[in-house]
């Protein structure tokens, strides 16, 4: 019987008792988790807590998901083959990598150079080569690549992106959590049709806002 070494052991508890227990339960989503190696995406003093329930930091001000928002994130978005998709906050590259095993291909837009290298090193590390990486501020989308199948913020927004669910194919998907700290939502936005929308509340979570993302309007009294 062979024995399984001790990161094969942290991962898979990150995903049995992390991921699958916060109904992350999309055995495509499971499995790939399981293939992806995470701790290929963090700094090697990190790499003893890629597996952790914790927002690892990553530079310039910057976290990597949690693991478990991240599966539940995949499975809310449901990737096909087929897609398109558009990460806003490259972050890592981890989810990036993840998102390039399912879609056709990725586009992934980073305000900070240093993390969008570091990411694009991974990636080719990796031998993942259906993604694009891009500079910019992408909290406005990127339009250069519309339209998109699958859009995913990886920082929060206080306000819904109307602009960029107008870039989303017919039938495409968008993730956001959207709200102000301490209250947030993890929201799917579905096109239903070229004119409608329909918006889902998946569960409450908080992350940190995206760089230069809009304020609602202050009153003054």
């Amino acid at each position: 019987m062979t024995q399984n070494s001790p990161r094969e052991t942290a991962r898979f508890n990150m995903i049995e008792q992390q991921i699958r227990t916060w109904e992350v339960l999309d055995p495509v989503v499971l499995a790939l988790l399981d293939q992806v190696p995470r701790e290929h995406f963090v700094a090697e003093s990190q790499q003893g807590l890629a597996f952790a329930d914790i927002e690892l930091p990553i530079g310039e001000g910057q976290t990597m998901l949690s693991p478990k928002l991240e599966g539940r994130i995949l499975q809310a978005v449901s990737v096909k083959k087929t897609d398109k998709v558009l990460v806003v906050g490259t972050g890592s590259g981890y989810l990036v990598a993840l998102l390039a095993k399912l879609a056709q291909h990725v586009h992934a837009i980073e305000i900070y150079p240093e993390l969008s290298n570091n990411a694009q090193y991974r990636l080719q590390a990796e031998h993942i080569h259906n993604v694009t990486l891009y500079v910019s501020d992408g909290v406005h989308g990127f339009a250069s690549a519309t339209p998109y199948d699958v859009i995913i913020f990886t920082g929060s927004l206080p306000l819904r992106p109307s602009d960029v669910e107008q870039t989303l194919n017919v039938g495409g998907r968008l993730f956001a959590v959207l709200g102000s700290y301490p209250i947030m939502q993890a929201t799917l936005t579905l096109r239903v049709a070229e004119n409608a929308f329909r918006h889902e509340t998946i569960f409450e979570t908080c992350l940190p806002v995206l760089e230069n993302a809009p304020q609602p309007s202050q009153f003054e009294f």
